[in-house]
């Protein structure tokens, strides 16, 4: 009962976003097991190497960001399936995208310290805006960032 009356709280565009972001995170997570990384690709935005820039935003395109993230990072809680960074960051991208809001998803890799096993991590920033995946710049080494697909670097920070 007490999820029903936080939901009822939320923003109108939580309440709006809810369900189709819950699907968009099924549909990303079953295109990650259907499809090449080189197809996923496309979905993700222009490919830009290694080297991180976090595009500009203004007042209003920062909170819509971050009403973008908390809508992903809310909703992953309760799918069924395990929505892990790499879905999240795949279906915010989209998110972006349609609001046309300029993002950077970035790809990282780092050592367990546990043991000799490499840990992945997907991301998405829109400027100072972590929307999903938190500020992982520090804890991981890039290995691929991809931009929205309009935004040139020289628009870009």
């Amino acid at each position: 009962m007490n999820r029903v009356i936080a939901f009822f709280k939320k923003s109108a565009f939580f309440k709006l976003w809810c369900l189709p972001v819950w699907l968009l995170l099924g549909v990303s997570k079953a295109l990650i097991f259907l499809l090449s990384f080189r197809r996923l690709e496309r979905l993700m935005g222009k490919a830009h190497g290694v080297s991180p820039v976090l595009p500009l935003l203004t007042t209003s395109q920062r909170k819509r960001a971050s009403q973008i993230g908390h809508v992903v990072r809310m909703t992953a809680r309760y799918t069924p399936w395990n929505s892990n960074c790499y879905p999240q960051a795949i279906t915010a991208a989209l998110l972006l995208r349609l609001y046309k809001l300029p993002y950077l998803l970035c790809f990282g890799l780092k050592r367990s310290e546990d043991s000799r096993r490499y840990l992945a991590h997907a991301w998405v920033a829109a400027g100072p805006v972590n929307v999903t995946g938190g500020f992982s710049f520090n804890a991981y080494t890039v290995v691929a960032c991809y931009l929205e697909p309009g935004l040139s670097t020289a628009e870009s920070s």
